[in-house]
């Protein structure tokens, strides 16, 4: 467990278990049409909880959360999956089944509830999950990172979007620039990190859009643009994400 002068605390799931339901009901600025896997998800929460955080505040409010899956990876950044966040999930599977030593854990998510997304709590519960994956031996930790500005382009490809540059060389989009200032390396992009599909009431609900005309349709929150098939009467959203790497240890060139 991790404390700040603040009040603040980083625990795990193994730690404190009955926190498990506030970490997964707790208010994120997420997308509702963002659906990843729910059995993975709750099999990754039970069988990894060591690796799964919540962050309290002084009134042991659950203010943030950090979820890990740990990876048998051989540090070649090729070998990491163009589908990021989904492979992360089932290699976790396939790594534990097999009884893979892992060498690397993946963070998938940090998240912060809105109303303090002002407070640098997302680098707070960075650097509270680095400090335990350093301390459980892992050698680096990636991230199928989700540029929390990239919504405002949704047309503009990701590659061009994360080599936009401040004046101080730091990376424009404000997630990317708290990676890049705890030490994470901007790796390459995974450009189907998340495949959501559903019909078009599913994504009517979801987002409160017509979806009446066939082609791209700018999302709420989207990084790229839905593709609607009215004929069909489905639409596919496939989300693009940024490997991040941190090198926990010199090991590795």
């Amino acid at each position: 467990m991790s404390t700040t002068s603040t009040g603040l605390r980083a625990i795990s799931l193994a730690e404190r278990p009955d926190l498990e339901e506030a970490m997964i009901t707790m208010e994120s600025s997420w997308p509702a049409y963002i659906r990843p896997d729910p059995l993975l998800v709750d099999w990754a929460l039970r069988r990894h909880a060591e690796h799964q955080f919540v962050v309290l505040d002084e009134e042991d409010r659950v203010v943030a959360r950090a979820a890990g899956v740990p990876l048998a990876w051989d540090g070649a950044s090729d070998e990491l999956p163009d589908t990021g966040w989904d492979e992360a999930l089932r290699q976790c599977l396939s790594d534990t089944a097999a009884g893979r030593e892992p060498t690397t854990l993946c963070a998938l998510e940090i998240a912060v509830v809105p109303d303090r997304l002002a407070r640098n709590l997302s680098g707070y519960t960075l650097r509270a999950l680095l400090d335990h994956a350093r301390a459980q031996g892992f050698h680096d930790v990636v991230v199928p990172l989700r540029p929390s500005g990239k919504h405002r382009y949704p047309r503009l490809p990701l590659a061009a979007y994360t080599a936009l540059r401040r004046p101080d060389g730091l990376p424009e989009d404000p997630w990317l620039r708290v990676h890049v200032r705890a030490g994470g390396e901007v790796l390459r992009v995974c450009p189907a990190s998340m495949t959501v599909a559903g019909s078009l009431a599913q994504w009517r609900e979801w987002t409160g859009l017509p979806l009446d005309t066939d082609g791209p349709v700018e999302l709420p929150g989207g990084l790229v643009p839905l593709t609607v098939n009215t004929t069909h009467d489905h639409a596919v959203y496939v989300e693009p994400n940024v490997w991040v790497r941190h090198r926990l240890t010199g090991r590795r060139p």
